[in-house]
């Protein structure tokens, strides 16, 4: 925008001696205006739109004044999803968001497609919109703060699940589900939402789309849609149900990433065959920092899952073994409810090292 002949201001909470000198620098080459510190948005005043960060809530008075006044509010994904000229896939939830997602993007590109991978993952997509074509794919990865008051959703959404996160940010929990629920509401009849029927908040979201609904599960043995079913990834139309990926053929651990095979799977199957998907599931190694396979040593595997920074993360992580394990946690609070990981802590851990925040 600034190359079109925009005059864009930066805003940043913190100050220059916390800020990377290396972005100081090209925002100063780039001769834009720079507002830093504690008071960063009392110059936010005059502008005719205003691109909100995801950390940043839409609902500080400075930014009511200026839409009041007349400013338009957006983000950059908002802009990407509205003006991409091919077709988005939207992933979000409060588990199972990076693997899900990179699993479709795989997926897309073992068919042949051109694609694009971003969003809360990724390198930010807006820069690169003029290279997009209308055959392309883009593939989101989405948070709660990156979905507050969007105002457009992409074609085919994904909701893994639903569970109290981040609520150290949003006022509420009920806060934090109207915000996932924008990865779809602004769908027509022509939209794609996949959701986990096992979670009753993601179950009942179906009752508000408009569009097609492709449920998957790992407890209940649907008539239609995919399921976990005996350790297997079954695809299940009017009531038969094929066996299409047995898990000893995959290199992911754990149910959880199973139903996240499930929602890739069902995410791209309007897009990609049956045969595409299953090579591109069983050859896929999982990514970084999620159950992450490190090193063996001394007849000891190590394991980086450091994303498990929920409950339900991390009890999905403990239940991925079989064995006991020694666990490593530590981290800041995110005013969340810690009791459910008592017992299977209690169950599955031999050992358990606390560590303190920022040790």
């Amino acid at each position: 925008m600034h190359s079109l002949g925009a005059i864009v201001t930066v805003f940043d909470k913190r100050d220059s001696t916390t800020i990377d000198q290396s972005l100081l620098n090209k925002v100063h080459d780039y001769e834009m205006d720079i507002s830093l510190g504690e008071d960063y948005l009392s110059k936010l005043k005059g502008f005719d739109i205003i691109f909100r960060s995801p950390s940043c809530r839409p609902d500080l008075p400075e930014i009511v004044a200026e839409q009041e006044r007349g400013a338009i509010l957006t983000s950059e994904i908002e802009m990407l999803i509205e003006l991409c000229p091919g077709k988005i896939i939207g992933v979000t939830g409060s588990d199972g968001k990076t693997t899900t997602t990179s699993l479709i993007y795989e997926i897309l590109k073992a068919k042949g497609h051109s694609c694009y991978l971003g969003g809360n993952i990724g390198i930010p997509l807006f820069t690169k919109l003029h290279e997009m074509k209308e055959e392309d794919i883009v593939v989101l990865e989405l948070s709660s703060f990156q979905l507050m008051n969007m105002k457009v959703s992409p074609k085919i959404a994904v909701v893994t699940n639903v569970t109290p996160n981040h609520l150290d940010i949003h006022k509420s929990y009920n806060e934090y589900i109207e915000a996932k629920k924008t990865i779809y509401t602004s769908q027509d009849e022509n939209g794609i939402v996949v959701l986990n029927y096992d979670n009753d908040i993601t179950r009942a979201m179906a009752d508000e789309v408009k569009g097609k609904v492709i449920f998957f599960s790992s407890k209940t043995k649907l008539d239609n849609g995919y399921i976990v079913d005996d350790d297997k990834i079954k695809l299940c139309e009017n009531g038969l149900r094929r066996h299409i990926i047995d898990s000893k053929n995959i290199f992911l651990r754990g149910k959880h990433n199973l139903e996240n095979i499930c929602a890739a799977i069902a995410a791209t199957s309007s897009l990609v065959d049956l045969d595409t998907q299953i090579k591109a599931v069983t050859e896929f190694k999982g990514v970084e920092h999620r159950l992450e396979f490190i090193r063996e040593l001394d007849g000891v595997k190590w394991y980086n899952d450091s994303i498990g920074t929920s409950p339900t993360r991390t009890i999905a992580g403990l239940n991925s073994f079989d064995e006991k394990i020694v666990l490593i946690a530590g981290g800041y609070d995110k005013h969340l409810d810690y009791e459910p990981l008592a017992r299977p802590i209690i169950d599955n851990v031999s050992h358990l090292i606390l560590l303190r925040p920022n040790s």
